[in-house]
């Protein structure tokens, strides 16, 4: 059973500084994930209803909250964060190993990667702060981590309508 989801996403201002604007078109993809999930039996958040892909709703939220904890904790903050749900052997294991996850630890990792990264960005001055990516050594801004957030969000969203439609012809939100 998925967690209930009882808010709306907040729309994001049409006119707006470049950090909260940011921020807001964040918030409005993380919130569309939840709704995409809403309402759906953990059995139904297991399905993979577009083979050959192993795509299903629970590893997208598998997946990102693995994919918040990289950039925030691990290339923002430097932390010594491990994945939660794949590791060097498993590498798609977010993704391959639903079958028995449970869907409320897979919700609660990552709403608390979610809040944890947004602690982190409120902690820091400006866009300008930098981190080093684990994966390819490079120098990334504050900036640069929240666009390809939002992009990473925007991308299994798409996977997100597919597969909701998929299973019971839900469309939009």
């Amino acid at each position: 059973m998925t967690e209930s989801v009882e808010e709306q996403r907040t729309t994001p201002p049409y006119v707006a500084g470049e950090r909260e604007m940011l921020i807001s078109w964040l918030d409005w993809h993380r919130e569309t994930l939840a709704l995409k999930c809403g309402g759906l039996s953990e059995a139904r958040l297991r399905e993979r209803v577009a083979p050959p892909s192993t795509l299903s709703l629970l590893g997208l939220v598998r997946h990102m909250a693995d994919v918040e904890r990289a950039w925030f904790r691990r290339t923002l903050a430097g932390e010594d964060a491990p994945p939660l749900f794949y590791g060097p052997g498993d590498p798609d294991g977010e993704f391959d190993n639903v079958d028995s996850a449970s869907a409320g630890e897979a919700f609660a990792a990552w709403r608390a990667e979610v809040e944890h990264a947004r602690e982190l960005v409120a902690a820091q001055p400006d866009l300008e702060v930098t981190g080093v990516s684990a994966r390819s050594g490079k120098t990334v801004s504050l900036r640069w981590i929240l666009v390809h957030m939002i992009e990473e969000y925007a991308r299994h969203n798409g996977h997100a309508d597919i597969l909701r439609e998929r299973l019971d012809g839900s469309k939009g939100v």
